[in-house]
């Protein structure tokens, strides 16, 4: 079962489906793509009904057949649903509620960073107004405004100057803009580089802690582009596209994540005691010091697994089975070789107002022989024909043996794709795509 309705949940039911050890992928609500694939089928039961869903889960899945669940976004994690699907003797792929408060409060999640020495920005979090302006006031140049609670990725503000700032901290403290979510601001050092996206599988229990076998296991590094236009300009968004791996990044850089954030955040997990079945997503901005962590998401990302799944060479399920029965430790994770493009097609308007209902058209044998694979997002079924629902409709992910390859290819693929208003960026996984022109770096 495959909780969640976007382009992350169709990637992870694709996956899902080709391991031979799956008979069906169940998922709950997903959407028009999902519907259509091998060995899939929706459930129409809302992400955020947990009790409809243990229900569900309960119904179809039999005692012992080796069934489980994949958590796709934040929010079931958020309230609980791991909780009560173990609760109810379903294995899940996702932390309980007490670990998925890393990514549910931004003031959590840095204080655990703070607290086991991962490295990270420096920050103050803010409980009222007066407090918070003061710590804008006391900012070097730009600033990091964040809401602590989940705010559907509107929750982040980098202020180019105060001014900005004061805006921020007085639209979500004073006007309410994002409810409870900004009653606690975390105001963060700003910090300049490149953003990359590691991806990785987790398994730790108490148990695990005991005897020696938890672990995380990380997955190829990727990267989403933000910005809604071409050269990294225009407004932010949930994701633009992803390449996967990252061009050039070096080794050197890699270790230092390991050794700075990946080891810091293991010991930190198993020293609080914690339940985490499931996957993390480690947000880091490459600065001039060496990586360091902007936050931590806990769940797969979005573009980012869509390029990511595609370079896997295990098998997925076995891998959620590894997560979940605690033997992720010995289990052999392998990519492929070369890369993999994923731009994003979204509709017109987005990320701001935008129509739904266009009619989606594809030309299955062109994307097919372009070696494309579209993920819907914003789709639905209707009428026996596929129709737009959201801002971020899909993404077409295909492989090369280089970065410039794999976007040739996805490109191609795009290419059988229509909409109306469809828009797509042109350079994912270009040399500087990814880096804002108008404040190079950030949380974007």
């Amino acid at each position: 079962m495959v909780i969640g309705s976007g382009g992350r949940e169709h990637a992870v039911a694709w996956a899902l489906a080709k391991s031979p050890g799956i008979d069906e992928v169940l998922c709950v609500p997903g959407n028009g793509g999902t519907a259509a694939e091998k060995k899939c089928r929706n459930i129409p039961v809302a992400a955020g009904n947990l009790p409809e869903i243990v229900e569900a889960a309960k119904r179809e899945f039999a005692d012992g057949d080796g069934s489980f669940a994949v958590i796709g976004p934040e929010n079931p994690l958020a309230d609980g649903i791991a909780d009560l699907l173990n609760a109810a003797g379903i294995p899940v792929v996702g932390p309980m509620k007490a670990a998925a408060n890393l990514e549910a409060s931004k003031d959590a999640a840095k204080a655990f960073m703070k607290k086991y020495g991962v490295a990270c920005a420096a920050s103050e979090t803010c409980t009222d107004l007066e407090t918070a302006l003061a710590a804008v006031a006391k900012a070097d140049g730009a600033v990091v405004v964040k809401a602590d609670g989940l705010a559907a990725g509107k929750g982040v503000v980098v202020a180019a100057d105060k001014a900005t700032a004061e805006d921020a901290v007085r639209r979500f403290m004073q006007d309410g803009e994002l409810g409870d979510a900004g009653k606690t601001l975390v105001i963060e050092e700003y910090l300049a580089g490149e953003e990359i996206s590691v991806l990785a599988a987790v398994s730790v229990t108490p148990e695990s802690t005991a005897d020696g076998t938890a672990c995380i296991l990380p997955f190829m590094p990727a990267r989403d582009h933000k910005r809604l236009l071409d050269g990294a300009e225009g407004p932010n968004t949930g994701g633009m596209g992803a390449i996967s791996p990252v061009p050039d990044l070096k080794p050197e850089i890699m270790q230092q994540f390991q050794e700075r954030i990946l080891e810091p955040t293991l010991e930190g997990l198993k020293a609080e005691g914690f339940d985490y079945r499931g996957f993390l997503f480690f947000g880091l901005m490459l600065t001039d010091s060496g990586p360091k962590l902007l936050e931590y998401n806990v769940r797969l990302g979005d573009p980012e697994t869509q390029a990511v799944l595609p370079l896997l060479d295990s098998d997925f399920a076995e891998l959620c089975r590894a997560i979940t029965g605690g033997t992720l430790a010995s289990f052999p994770l392998k990519w492929k070789s070369g890369c993999v493009c994923a731009p994003v097609a979204v509709s017109a308007g987005y990320p701001g107002a935008y129509g739904t209902g266009k009619a989606i058209r594809v030309d299955g044998q062109k994307v097919r022989s372009a070696g494309g694979k579209i993920f819907f997002a914003g789709a639905v079924q209707k009428d026996g024909g596929l129709y737009t629902s959201g801002g971020r409709v899909l993404a077409c992910a295909a492989s090369g043996e280089t970065p410039q390859e794999a976007a040739q290819h996805a490109y191609a693929a795009m290419d059988g794709v229509h909409f109306d208003g469809m828009f797509f960026r042109k350079d994912i996984g270009a040399p500087g795509a990814a880096v804002s022109k108008t404040m190079k770096g950030g949380a974007q």
